[in-house]
């Protein structure tokens, strides 16, 4: 039984998603506010980093600490310069059949990004999808394809397993390829299928490997082992991405609402915190 403390780090949001870890504070995306935040964990501060029209969705950050923004709508990469001047790092759109959602940024600066395949929703049958890799120079490739919604997606802490939550896959469930030392992917394989109603939404992973994934419409966070099995759950409302800290708490993104307009209006997320 999971005996974790849960506190509200950050209210009064529209739509949370996306968080990251990166040097001792957690960093995210306010979709429908077209806001990057950073959080200080200790006070629950926040900072305004950049305002992005178009529905900004992942983040990560390059080798040099430099950040990128998957951009839905224009289906591009924005990175961050010291400056803050926000620059087109990679032009996703001839691979990309849908917005771009979320991504992961590897210790080379490679981004893995997902994107909705069409703009249709569940129950509608989803549209296959490429899962596309960008390199640090912004240059573009496909990396996997078929896929159905890759939503969350994370390396192993070795980096040699990339694991992809399919939110429309039926059943929902979580996707392991192998990596290669250039980045590519093979020996896709399922190693987490879920029950009717958990529709993966984002992941976080854990230094043994094992997966926290955000159910949004089950409300509640799963932890699955390494090996696939669910191991742990945790009641949470609406609960659509995950990050884990450097001291192991657990951060959740939550909202009544993924639509931008009601979202706005609502004001009604949140980012929550297990420790």
């Amino acid at each position: 039984m999971n005996t974790r403390t849960r506190t509200t780090l950050v209210e009064d949001l529209a739509f949370p998603e996306c968080p990251r870890w990166h040097e001792g504070a957690l960093w995210f995306t306010d979709v429908a506010a077209g806001e990057i935040v950073r959080v200080d964990p200790v006070t629950g501060a926040t900072e305004l980093v950049s305002s992005v029209a178009g529905h900004p969705a992942g983040l990560g950050f390059l080798p040099d600490g430099r950040l990128l923004i998957a951009v839905g709508e224009t289906r591009q990469l924005l990175r961050r310069e010291p400056d803050g001047e926000l620059v087109v790092h990679a032009d996703l759109s001839g691979l990309a059949t849908g917005m771009l959602n979320d991504m992961h940024v590897d210790a080379r600066g490679r981004a893995y990004v997902g994107n909705y395949g069409d703009d249709s929703v569940p129950p509608a049958p989803p549209y296959p999808a490429v899962l596309t890799l960008v390199d640090p120079d912004g240059s573009v490739r496909p990396a996997a394809d078929g896929m159905r919604f890759a939503n969350g997606i994370h390396l192993t802490p070795d980096g040699a397993t990339l694991v992809v939550a399919e939110t429309r896959a039926t059943p929902g469930c979580l996707t392991a390829f192998d990596v290669a030392d250039d980045g590519s992917l093979s020996g896709r394989r399922t190693v987490a299928e879920f029950e009717p109603g958990v529709l993966p939404d984002g992941i976080a992973m854990a230094p043994d490997a094992s997966t926290w994934v955000a159910s949004p419409f089950s409300g509640e966070v799963l932890h699955v082992s390494a090996d696939g099995e669910v191991v742990d759950r945790l009641e949470v409302e609406s609960p659509y991405a995950v990050a884990l800290g450097g001291d192991g708490e657990l951060y959740v993104c939550v909202a009544p609402t993924w639509e931008p307009g009601p979202a706005l209006e609502l004001r009604g997320g949140a980012i929550l915190r297990f420790s």
